[in-house]
């Protein structure tokens, strides 16, 4: 049956990251009743302030802090929890899988692709089987217990090489990610050795693997050296340009030669755009993003929009020295993205020309553990104390709802008052292991 000319028009977003849950906010506040309705699309229901997993990983924020229910936040639109598998433009309608395994059509008259990227993996022999990501709440949960569990079993046990494997970190990855992860876990694991009789910080070895010639790109190549001299004082190793050749069975082979075994290994190397697009009748880039115009809609679809990790946006910001130039993938732009595509599709619904999407990078902070960090902010660098208190600063105030902020700021508060609390829970990994032990007795 044909849809009547009155009846609001169908506006569906795919994803509930930065681009979906911004922009499906904006549009709630926008939109008249009669105007559109909103349906969100994503396999999780939450929204993850990944700027905060390093922190949630560590123990300093509670990892049910670091996410925005979907449900709660947005109220005037639907939440499907399910994860896309098809688009297809030509018929008006997207694929979803449903947690149960069941597949649905659902139709749209606007589209919102907001997909985001998923970790790039090289194909390095033991990567698939060792490896461990870390872009969701649930992997930094996993990677904290996993840390600590690994103190435990290196403390139990008084085979030497096996307790030098078991105490030996490697991070593959130099970018922000990877960095912020290394340094904090690195911080809580040598804390946390004061409860354990038999493992001094010494014993613990933390190693960073970097293809580049330097990390934080993001950032004056100035504070990437300031930050491996920082890493290199805490006895953190530094491979730079340097290339991962084999991780099988925890054994792990660089370009340079050099061998060790590490029974913890974290892939930050790198994501992409998610391979949905891949199948979709979207047009793409060479490297599988959207083509998105400069008022974020996709190259000759102007019912399409998109922004963030899985779409080529122009940076008119940087147009006249690189006519080229896209906007980074980051967490920056995708939030000014996302509120200027809902400004942009309010504006269309209602007859009125879309605006070009224009930011000027303002800059990057990042923490390095507690109390310590860089900040390159409007052409001024910092460090130590102070851009750690820039990076918590900028990040309370981006993260969304009161709600999160008050609760993130508490946990601080708690933490540094009370200590963090090192503790593995490794149970949960595995919650039926020893039930399943004991119905086999």
């Amino acid at each position: 049956m044909a849809r009547g000319l009155s009846q609001p028009k169908r506006i569906v977003i795919l994803g509930g990251g930065y681009v979906g849950l911004y922009a499906a906010l904006g549009l709630q506040r926008k939109l008249k009743g009669n105007e559109a309705s909103v349906t969100v699309i994503d396999p999780q229901p939450h929204m993850t302030y990944q700027p905060f997993l390093p922190e949630a990983a560590a123990g300093a924020i509670e990892p049910r802090h670091v996410v925005v229910p979907l449900r709660k936040t947005l109220k005037r639109c639907h939440v499907l929890t399910a994860r896309v598998t098809k688009i297809s433009h030509a018929d008006k309608c997207v694929e979803i899988e449903a947690p149960d395994g069941h597949t649905e059509q659902v139709g749209f008259d606007i589209l919102v692709v907001a997909l985001g990227s998923v970790a790039r993996l090289m194909p390095i022999p033991g990567l698939a089987e060792q490896g461990i990501a870390f872009k969701t709440i649930g992997e930094a949960i996993f990677l904290r217990n996993h840390v600590m569990s690994k103190l435990d079993a290196a403390a139990s046990t008084v085979d030497q090489e096996l307790r030098r494997k078991l105490l030996t970190f490697t991070f593959v990855g130099g970018g922000f990610a990877g960095i912020e992860a290394l340094a904090e876990l690195e911080d809580m694991a040598r804390f946390a050795t004061r409860y354990y009789e038999n493992i001094e910080p010494s014993d613990l070895r933390w190693v960073l693997v970097e293809a580049a010639g330097r990390i934080l790109p993001e950032v004056r190549e100035s504070l990437g050296v300031y930050t491996v001299l920082q890493l290199e004082k805490r006895g953190i190793e530094v491979y730079l340009s340097t290339l991962a050749k084999s991780f099988e069975n925890g054994h792990v082979i660089l370009s340079d030669g050099t061998e060790f075994d590490s029974d913890t290994i974290v892939w930050t190397a790198g994501v992409k755009a998610n391979p949905v697009l891949a199948t979709s009748d979207l047009p793409l880039d060479e490297r599988g993003r959207l083509k998105a115009t400069p008022t974020l809609q996709v190259e000759g679809l102007p019912d399409v929009w998109t922004a963030g990790d899985n779409a080529a946006v122009p940076d008119l910001s940087r147009i006249e020295e690189d006519p080229s130039a896209l906007c980074a993938p980051n967490a920056q732009h995708a939030v000014r993205q996302a509120n200027q595509m809902a400004k942009n599709i309010v504006s269309v619904l209602r007859d009125k020309q879309p605006r070009d999407y224009f930011h000027k990078n303002v800059g990057s902070v990042a923490s390095l553990g507690l109390h310590k960090g860089v900040a390159d902010v409007y052409n001024v660098k910092a460090k130590g104390f102070i851009a750690w208190g820039m990076h918590r600063g900028y990040h309370v105030a981006r993260v969304p709802t009161f709600n999160r902020k008050f609760r993130v700021v508490a946990d601080w508060l708690l933490s540094g008052l009370l200590r963090r609390e090192v503790i593995s829970m490794g149970q949960i990994n595995n919650p039926r292991a020893e039930f399943d032990r004991v119905s086999r007795s």
